[in-house]
């Protein structure tokens, strides 16, 4: 007798229950405003679901040592490990920028517009939001063993919706708008539930000779590429996501670096001592 499995079955009644996931609570909400907050918290809910503990998913205003704060944004991915502090205040989470690991806008449609431009160039702005705002870095004790300060780590960002308008075999308006973001706001990936995942493939390295880290990080950015966009197929849309995001955050980025906290308490004119 045979010990194997499907494992196309096993991902399809995942992408059947990430499915179910994403619609509790939002299909009968009828007003606007409620529906977009309810796309939102679904997508949230979604990603709190499926990925570790080490992870924090909320909506958030990203901010840097120097009180420097990016737009709002309906989805953070951070760090649950090594980021000691999150503000929240009125309603909001307040996310140090060394603790983000990844960003997202959040529409139903993303073929629609919003605030007069494409909702590709809107999530691209929001993006680009996060990825300008200072991170600090600092050495750390890993195994007993100290460790120099690392590299800044990118700041994946993509755009999360429900369907595609439009002519659902072209992509060629879709992939024309995702081309024409660039440098910072370039995005990395993104979801359509009921049309596909996509990822857009760069042509870039990092320059490792660059011992300025900030120079280093926006070199990366501003010297990417594009090379083309890569869509999944409709019945795969979420597992595909998922696994791309997971691959992101765990063979792209690993662990965000230490944030030196002395930076943050220095807006207050305090200090602390770094030697025990």
């Amino acid at each position: 007798m045979s010990n194997k499995i499907q494992l196309n079955e096993l991902f399809s009644g995942l992408q059947n229950q990430m499915i179910a996931q994403l619609n509790t609570n939002r299909s009968n909400i009828t007003h606007q405003g409620s529906k977009g907050d309810a796309l939102e918290n679904a997508w949230i809910e979604w990603l709190q679901k499926y990925l570790p503990n080490r992870y924090s998913v909320d909506k958030a205003i990203v901010i840097d040592s120097d009180g420097n704060t990016s737009h709002q944004i309906d989805i953070v991915i951070y760090d649950n490990w090594f980021t000691p502090f999150i503000f929240s205040q009125n309603g909001f989470h307040y996310i140090p920028a060394e603790g983000v690991y990844a960003v997202f806008e959040v529409k139903p449609d993303i073929s629609d517009s919003s605030d007069g431009m494409t909702n590709i160039e809107y999530a691209a702005r929001k993006i680009e939001s996060v990825r300008k705002l200072k991170r600090t870095t600092t050495s750390i004790i890993s195994v007993g063993i100290p460790q120099t300060p690392r590299g800044l780590t990118k700041i994946v960002g993509g755009i999360l919706t429900s369907t595609k308008s439009g002519t659902k075999a072209n992509n060629n308006t879709l992939i024309k708008h995702i081309q024409s973001q660039k440098g910072l706001r370039s995005l990395d990936f993104g979801c359509i539930a009921d049309y596909g995942s996509f990822y857009v493939d760069y042509k870039n390295e990092e320059d490792f000779s660059i011992v300025d880290f900030d120079k280093r990080y926006l070199q990366y950015y501003e010297n990417r590429e594009f090379s083309e966009v890569v869509f999944s197929k409709t019945e795969n849309s979420l597992v595909t996501f998922f696994m791309q995001l997971t691959r992101y955050l765990q063979q792209g980025i690993g662990t965000v670096q230490a944030i030196n906290l002395q930076t943050y308490l220095d807006s207050i004119d305090e200090d602390i001592d770094e030697v025990i």
